[in-house]
């Protein structure tokens, strides 16, 4: 028995981690969601520091199921590397969808107060500054620049940022789902193979 672990275990060394993401459905969806939810949030940072096109609070905090996304998928992408409870995975790959779902939502409330559906937040005015600090009143304000979230700062196909983020996150809720699939899959096989 003792020899038959060693011997398993030498294998999963032996193995590339992309050979082992193949073999196991949970572990690619986990790495293709970790590979998407990061490239998403890079995207936005280019647009914000590269092209300079400053967000909206809106836009802001979209990207906060990122925060979420990205080192859990990562966790759950080793977690099924090194073949971690299924239960384990089964968690992670929920919580990963519901904050997809969530970033959907925020996604198109965004959109919708882009194309003039229905008001936005009262506080998509930018920054101001204290206006005790002393100075002229006026110049204060006129060094105020207000990020408006009734309008979209960037489109392509008629789609601005909002709605690429909606199709992303639909994207990353959709794996999560194959993800979680795959692991109760892969729980329910090994539950069955250790009956037998």
């Amino acid at each position: 028995m003792g020899g038959e672990a060693s011997e398993m275990t030498s294998t999963l060394l032996r193995q590339g981690w992309i050979d082992r993401a193949r073999a196991d459905p949970a572990a690619a969806a986990a790495i293709a969601i970790f590979v998407l939810s990061l490239a998403t949030l890079v995207g936005a940072w280019f647009f914000e520091y590269v092209l300079k096109l400053a967000p909206c609070p809106l836009c802001l905090m979209q990207r906060i199921p990122y925060h979420v996304i990205i080192p859990l998928s990562l966790l759950l992408a080793i977690a099924a590397l090194v073949r971690a409870p299924r239960n384990l995975l089964l968690v992670g790959f929920a919580a990963i969808a519901i904050a997809a779902a969530c970033s959907v939502v925020l996604g198109s409330y965004h959109a919708g107060v882009e194309w003039h559906w229905w008001a936005g937040p009262s506080d998509c005015s930018g920054p101001l500054t204290d206006l005790r600090t002393g100075g002229a009143l006026l110049d204060q304000l006129q060094a105020v620049h207000v990020v408006r979230c009734d309008e979209a700062a960037w489109q392509f196909l008629g789609l601005s940022l909002a709605g690429y983020n909606v199709l992303i996150s639909l994207a990353l809720a959709i794996i999560a789902g194959i993800g979680f699939a795959a692991a109760r899959l892969a729980h329910g096989t090994a539950s069955r193979a250790a009956a037998s």
